[in-house]
């Protein structure tokens, strides 16, 4: 349950309880895949994608879902707000993994990480009271400035999903398992941003109470990245990438400045 002075519809024992088995199966997932790496990911291609991935999910997932979840059991605003972001996070991954490993028993895992990981953002986004929250964000959070980037942003990564997707179809080529994944990935994630943008900038209570988690899940997707592309050389036979990591870091930045603006206001007001 919530703290009273939360604004909150309903209790958040299922959400406290599906975020802890979450954190539980994304751990097993990680590990299994590190442990076992040619059975998980049996080509050097899949390792070389996937196994960078795991320690970043160790390291970056596991901890912002655990750290939100307690924050907001401490009564944070911006702790609650963060919380539906890390999940979504969480299941931007699972759904790369789940397209893109080879089918086997660790499938289960990701399987049940993508529906649980989905139905925790329904879940925590539906106990919110967007009016409330509304009441204490709106003329203080930089609605235009969010809603566009989210906008802008979104759209950008639904063009780049369809058009590599349309393009390999008209060339008649296949695209790897892990790239269709990741695809996808994009696809749905990226429609989320449009339309919690768009809802931002039309001022609604529900832009006001996805907001913060949607800038979040994008920041920490892109610090994911450069940590995979640092890390990606060191554990397998990938060379490192300078010049896609200056790209995503600068890309990023688009996303860091309205969350961290937007954060430092959601704190300012849950404090008050």
């Amino acid at each position: 349950m919530g703290p009273p002075t939360l604004p909150l519809r309903r209790k958040l024992s299922l959400s406290y309880t599906l975020s802890l088995v979450i954190a539980v199966l994304l751990a097993a997932a990680s590990l299994a895949g590190l442990f076992f790496q040619t059975t998980v990911y049996p080509s050097e291609a899949l390792r070389e994608t996937f196994v960078p991935n795991d320690i970043v999910n160790l390291v970056v997932g596991l901890p912002i879902l655990l750290g939100s979840l307690a924050w907001a059991r401490r009564g944070s605003l911006a702790g609650l707000l963060c919380w539906p972001g890390a999940l979504l996070y969480i299941f931007y991954n699972t759904v790369a993994y789940l397209l893109g490993v080879p089918y086997g028993l660790i499938t289960v895992l990701y399987l049940a990480l993508t529906l649980a990981s989905a139905y925790g953002v329904f879940e925590l986004v539906r106990s919110l009271d967007g009016a409330a929250v509304q009441a204490q964000l709106a003329g203080a959070v930089q609605e235009t400035l969010a809603g566009w980037v989210l906008v802008v942003f979104g759209g950008l990564f639904v063009l780049r999903s369809i058009g590599t997707m349309a393009a390999a179809s008209l060339n008649q080529a296949t695209l790897p398992a892990a790239e269709v994944g990741v695809l996808v990935a994009d696809l749905v994630v990226s429609l989320l941003w449009i339309a919690g943008g768009v809802l931002l900038l039309q001022r609604q209570p529900p832009g006001y109470a996805s907001g913060l988690g949607l800038l979040f899940a994008a920041s920490m997707l892109f610090i994911s990245l450069i940590l995979f592309l640092l890390l990606q050389p060191l554990v397998t036979a990938a060379p490192l990438k300078i010049v896609d990591i200056i790209v995503v870091a600068i890309m990023g930045m688009v996303c860091f400045v309205p969350a961290a603006i937007f954060g430092r206001e959601v704190v300012t007001r849950g404090n008050a």
